[in-house]
């Protein structure tokens, strides 16, 4: 299991773990002082203490006190899991639409954040890395759909590098994302921030979005269906097995 931590981190370097492993599909744990707002079915409000915060990959939020074995907050499987820094905060939100829900935690100290690469029992298949992932695209476009044409890998774009950057077969500009396993609805936001960036270098050219992934889960495929984004299922190459 890969496993990245920082201890004491600013708020903008645990900014770009959280980003970076929402985006990935990992499991995240921030521990630090913070405050809790929910909104949706009530609304609540816990003012500041020290809290440990679990993000599952399935949209799962549980915000956790040293009392108890229940969470004090939580949001259910199916949830969007975003980060930002704001007022010299970092805060975590998890938000979902039916029913129209938000979490907010606001951190003003951050102790330690982790992000886990949890890999299930039933994962047994080692497969490659998300760079062996693109370079079996540039090598076979058609593995994207047939009459794809990469022009660029990592791309800059105002909302950060694009993974392949090329044209559909009618001219069209594709942004493509990839990831090397199953992943959650942050990967579709992820995808989208992308294509709303590349679509204002080219208006009214139809940018598309596609995800290249083994698999997504059902919530990610529901959000894709919502942001007009595309799903492409392509497996890494597998590696070897460790001796």
């Amino acid at each position: 299991m890969s496993v990245t931590t920082l201890h004491r981190p600013t708020h903008r370097d645990a900014l770009g773990l959280l980003e970076s492993a929402f985006g990935d599909g990992r499991m995240v744990t921030v521990f630090g002082r913070c405050s809790v707002e929910y909104d949706g079915r009530a609304a609540s409000s816990l003012g500041p203490g020290d809290r440990l915060v679990v993000c599952k990959p399935d949209g799962t939020v549980l915000v956790h006190t040293d009392e108890n074995r229940q969470p004090v907050n939580w949001q259910p499987p199916g949830c969007v899991h975003r980060a930002s820094v704001r007022d010299g905060r970092l805060r975590i939100r998890s938000e979902r639409s039916s029913p129209d829900e938000r979490l907010d935690v606001d951190f003003e100290r951050i102790e330690q954040a982790t992000a886990y690469e949890v890999r299930d029992r039933s994962d047994l298949r080692l497969t490659g890395s998300e760079e062996d992932l693109r370079q079996r695209i540039l090598d076979d476009p058609d593995l994207v759909e047939p009459g794809f044409v990469p022009t660029a890998t990592e791309r800059e774009t105002a909302a950060g590098p694009v993974d392949v950057f090329g044209e559909d077969d009618a001219g069209r500009p594709v942004v493509v994302e990839l990831k090397r396993r199953r992943v959650g609805p942050s990967a579709a936001s992820q995808l989208r921030r992308y294509v709303e960036a590349v679509d204002e270098e080219f208006p009214e050219e139809g940018v598309r979005g596609l995800l290249v992934a083994p698999s997504v889960t059902d919530r990610a495929a529901a959000l894709l269906d919502e942001l007009d984004l595309e799903f492409v299922p392509v497996d890494p190459p597998e590696s070897a097995a460790p001796e």
